[in-house]
């Protein structure tokens, strides 16, 4: 493959770090934020469009789907065109599709807008490569830490953010919020960002992408609708099965081309493989957590559990989390150059653990929801910004912006399957004719959640403890794998 090493950017590139980290925050928290803006909103948007829930549930369905596919190929896209210049066409499309999403007139348009929107979901592996690729050395691990816990923040702000805007404004305000965000932040990115590649340009292997598109699109659309199916159903069986047959045929595919999408030997890295399995495990526990805590607080206490919250009230649980997220942040870059992100990553999953222990233990008051949401938080950004050191350091400049987004799709496939499973947990324990699900299945739930994030512990320790010392200041020396 023709590839070189990659060129240190100039120094016009390097005047404005921080300006260009602001445009890449903003770029980021358009996207978080708008992945769980419109969950607590589908009831409303569904009456206003006068659509049916199944339909309506495509508003998010598209959303994700549109997010996964996207995601590697922008990366790539990056890697070869230039993270400046896709960055910016990435978030003109975004804007786009808010804009359309803003004027829907019907629930087909709305869910045409949300697959433009989705397009944004490489938003993260751009960031994460042109943070690489601009900021001074000494800066890299907390510029990455910075943009990995806007991805937890969105989410802890969006859930009450859409409460706010449902009680007390019109539902398009939901979709202007994006355009306002990505429209000047593509601007920005357009005279700040540099656009030259890392490495002299190859052919993208389209085939390839179209395989793990589909592979992924398959496997997420079964998982996503099985609920509503029925997991044996013969459609929820065949898209699941379907795409694991795909992504086995894609690695065929990508192990016999000169130019693949993306060096699968860096995938079988052991540095990169363990940080994949910690991000799929963290993102089914992360996303259970935005299912639970909201729809267990706005439960009528009749039901003998719940505090009958509104859907504002009950997003407001998840606010501590969203502040200790930024306050953490700066700190773990800091804290993954004193002691290792393999050791910040396990601290950070760790923590999630204690978050769904404390919540199976004990949640008869919204204080106990706090504490466990403010460990949540904490964990959470411990892990993400640990996840994007190691990958970023163990992926040659070539291949960042395709290594970090399919470890951002794969803790996005984790975060769905996670939902399914706390979904179906709830579903299987159901308080007689209420159709309220019972204490015992959130307890169930939660202290699943909680054996997913000892997995993710586990999967953190199997990261080669040399791997500590790659993800430094130094971000020009790579990862090396341990035998």
């Amino acid at each position: 493959m023709a590839t070189s090493a990659p060129a240190l950017p100039a120094a016009d590139e390097r005047r404005r770090p921080h300006q260009v980290l602001l445009v890449l925050l903003l770029a980021c928290a358009s996207f978080a934020l708008t992945q769980t803006l419109v969950i607590p909103a589908l009831p409303v948007i569904a009456t206003e469009l006068q659509a049916s829930p199944s339909a309506t549930s495509w508003v998010l369905t598209g959303f994700l789907l549109s997010a996964s596919v996207a995601t590697p190929i922008v990366g790539k896209l990056g890697d070869v065109y230039g993270r400046g210049r896709v960055l910016t066409a990435v978030l003109t499309v975004f804007a786009l599709g808010s804009a359309v999403n803003a004027l829907a007139p019907t629930i087909e348009v709305l869910i045409a807008g949300r697959v433009l929107q989705g397009v944004a979901g490489g938003v993260f592996p751009l960031a994460f490569g042109v943070v690489r690729d601009t900021s001074p050395s000494d800066k890299v691990p907390g510029h990455l830490a910075l943009l990995s816990a806007v991805f937890g923040i969105g989410g802890g702000i969006g859930l009450p953010m859409s409460g706010v805007i449902v009680d007390h404004t019109d539902i398009a305000w939901l979709f202007w919020l994006g355009l306002f965000a990505a429209a000047p932040a593509a601007v920005a990115a357009h005279q700040l960002i540099p656009s030259s590649p890392s490495a002299v340009r190859v052919g993208i292997d389209w085939f390839g992408a179209l395989l793990l598109s589909a592979a992924l699109a398959s496997m997420l659309l079964g998982v996503s609708r099985g609920e509503q199916w029925g997991w044996t159903s013969p459609t929820t069986v065949a898209l699941i099965a379907g795409g694991l047959v795909l992504a086995v045929v894609w690695i065929k595919v990508e192990s016999r081309i000169d130019e693949p999408l993306i060096q699968l030997s860096l995938l079988r890295e052991r540095a990169v493989a363990a940080t994949n399995l910690t991000a799929c495990l963290i993102g089914m526990a992360m996303f259970s957590s935005f299912l639970l805590i909201p729809q267990f607080a706005q439960t009528p206490a009749q039901a003998g559990y719940g505090f009958g919250f509104s859907v504002t009230a009950s997003g407001l649980l998840l606010v501590p989390s969203a502040i200790v997220q930024i306050v953490v942040g700066p700190l773990a870059g800091r804290l993954g150059v004193r002691i290792g992100f393999r050791r910040v990553l396990a601290i950070g999953t760790l923590s999630c653990t204690a978050s769904f222990l404390v919540l199976a233990i004990a949640h008869s008051s919204p204080w106990q929801f706090v504490i466990a949401g403010m460990l949540l938080g904490g964990g959470i950004c411990f892990a993400f910004a640990s996840m994007a050191n190691l990958v970023v350091a163990a992926a040659p400049a070539a291949q960042v912006g395709i290594a970090t987004g399919i470890n951002t799709v794969v803790r996005t496939v984790g975060g769905a399957f996670g939902a399914a499973v706390a979904t179906a947990i709830l579903a299987a324990h159901v308080i007689g004719a209420t159709g309220l699900p019972s204490e015992g299945a959130y307890t169930a739930a939660f202290v699943f959640s909680s054996i997913i994030g000892l997995a993710a512990t586990g999967a953190a320790l199997l990261i080669p403890t040399r791997v500590e010392s790659s993800a430094t200041p130094d971000v020009e020396t790579r990862a090396q794998s341990a035998s």
